[in-house]
């Protein structure tokens, strides 16, 4: 598969919400409206994964000074931070037809590069359980349930320093 990974731009919004949708249950899924928001306020930090033209994933968070993502973050732009100290993490989403493929991990190392090479000290998200071992393998480490409770469900913070 060849696989472009590109920064988003607002012409991906309906894409993007398409993706987002397939990926997340309804209460855990960015709405469109927000996914708008977060391509005009951090598209440095908003990655899309595409084969022929067709975006089949993504991956985007703001830039904090926290170390660990907190619920308002997901809904209020406006505390995004520029020159922060962390990237967050939001969501890595790829299409269910496309899982399994390496894709995610793609996106993924695009990332913590692209955090690497703008001074950030690290990255963070939240996931469930499941998906521990999976962020441990690119170094993050469990720094157990997090105080987030988007979608009601349990999340842990999990963070990769540099």
């Amino acid at each position: 598969m060849n696989i472009k990974i590109r920064r988003v731009s607002s012409e991906d919004l309906y894409m993007v919400s398409e993706v987002e949708a397939k990926c997340f249950p309804e209460a855990e899924a960015a709405t469109k409206s927000s996914l708008e928001q977060r391509i005009k306020t951090f598209p440095d930090s908003f990655f899309v994964a595409e084969i022929g033209g067709k975006i089949i994933g993504f991956i985007n968070g703001c830039v904090t000074n926290e170390k660990a993502i907190f619920d308002e973050l997901f809904s209020d732009a406006s505390l995004h931070i520029p020159n922060g100290d962390y990237q967050a993490i939001f969501g890595l989403d790829v299409i269910p037809e496309y899982r399994n493929h390496g894709i995610a991990a793609q996106l993924m190392n695009h990332m913590i590069e692209s955090s690497r090479l703008n001074d950030r000290k690290g990255v963070i998200l939240t996931c469930k359980e499941n998906l521990l071992h999976y962020y441990t393998s690119f170094g993050f480490k469990n720094k157990g349930i997090s105080k987030s409770q988007h979608g009601g469900s349990v999340w842990y913070d999990m963070i990769l320093e540099f």
